[in-house]
């Protein structure tokens, strides 16, 4: 699908206007990287873009080849764009942890989906090296469709010191006319020499004059949309997916009374590295209020009427960060999200 949000798309006009083979989208979570890192692509390889006249200077600022992508990014309607939307693309190569591949729909290389469908191993949660030097090898292929070739890396951060450097060579000297967008939120795990490979783009956050009317286009009423957007922490994309739980707003603002009273339906279905998040969202807004200052997530009716002991908070806020540590390898998730449930209530109802 094209990129539709207003603020990604004043990002890729202002991305597409620049020269470079290789760029890395950096920011804090949650502010459309992907999103962003595919509308590149999109345009890179969309078979309206123009091919340049024989031996001059390209976007990649190499003579010869290379496609300079209509300001606006891709079309959306050409054979380029549908193979990319139904990931089919020759050209293309997402390089992505398996488990991020799998959510998003991606198809894996037979081998690893035949080793995951024998009980072989676990889906990666990390950029495995053998699809990078399968990427290494595409990029030195000739395009499929002869408007070169484009590899987009995501999350980049999950690249491990063997991976990144797999790359390392092909990004400074790639061979041909491939170019690469990296995606991350955590670009300071990513290795200096990748960095330096790299033009950086800082993602823009959107101000709520974007972001409501965008919510609002997705089906989000009006009067949950601030609420959700206020619990997301400004994240439009965050907010759409609280906005898709069954009563998602009602159930947020219900939060910090449903802990109080260890209620832990409060946080059933919720995966749990998301609960703990939203346990760390709920401490930080109580210590705010505690310290003088206004929350950041809740809305104060929301929250207890009498600040909360310093202390209690400081422990629970530590408790949290442990959590968060193990979050996404619990021994029993159940038994897990039973023991935040308990810690928060206890929290809750601290007196001092």
């Amino acid at each position: 699908m094209a990129v539709t949000a207003p603020w990604i798309q004043r990002q890729l006009q202002i991305l597409l206007a620049q020269r470079g083979h290789a760029w890395l989208l950096q920011g804090p979570s949650g502010l459309g990287q992907f999103e962003l890192a595919l509308g590149l692509v999109r345009a890179w390889l969309c078979e309206r873009a123009s091919l340049p006249p024989e031996g001059a200077h390209t976007a990649l600022g190499r003579p010869g080849g290379g496609v300079v992508p209509t300001p606006q990014g891709a079309c959306g309607q050409c054979a380029s764009c549908h193979g990319i939307d139904v990931h089919t693309h020759p050209d293309l190569a997402v390089l992505m942890p398996e488990t991020e591949m799998l959510a998003r729909g991606w198809p894996l290389p037979e081998k690893a989906q035949a080793d995951i469908d024998d009980k072989k191993r676990k889906p990666s949660k990390e950029i495995r090296v053998d699809a990078m030097r399968e990427t290494v090898e595409f990029a030195q292929r000739t395009s499929g469709r002869g408007r070169g070739k484009a590899v987009l890396v995501y999350p980049a951060e999950r690249m491990n010191a063997i991976t990144a450097n797999a790359l390392l060579k092909t990004l400074e000297e790639p061979a041909g006319d491939v170019r690469f967008v990296l995606a991350t939120d955590a670009a300071h795990l990513l290795l200096p020499t990748i960095r330096s490979r790299c033009l950086a783009h800082t993602l823009a956050w959107p101000d709520d004059a974007e972001a409501l009317p965008w919510l609002a286009a997705q089906g989000v009423a009006s009067e949950q949309g601030a609420r959700l957007l206020r619990a997301a922490g400004g994240r439009p994309a965050e907010a759409l997916a609280l906005a898709q739980e069954d009563d998602g707003a009602r159930r947020w603002a219900l939060l910090p009374r449903a802990l109080a009273r260890g209620d832990a339906t409060a946080l059933a279905d919720v995966p749990l590295p998301e609960a703990v998040a939203r346990l760390q969202k709920l401490c930080h807004d109580l210590m705010a209020l505690q310290s003088g200052a206004a929350p950041r997530f809740f809305e104060v009716a929301d929250l207890p009427a009498q600040p909360l002991p310093a202390a209690a908070l400081g422990r629970w806020w530590q408790q949290l960060a442990r959590s968060a540590r193990t979050a996404e390898h619990p021994l029993n998730a159940g038994l897990a999200t039973e023991f935040l449930v308990s810690r928060a209530r206890q929290a809750l109802n601290s007196r001092g």
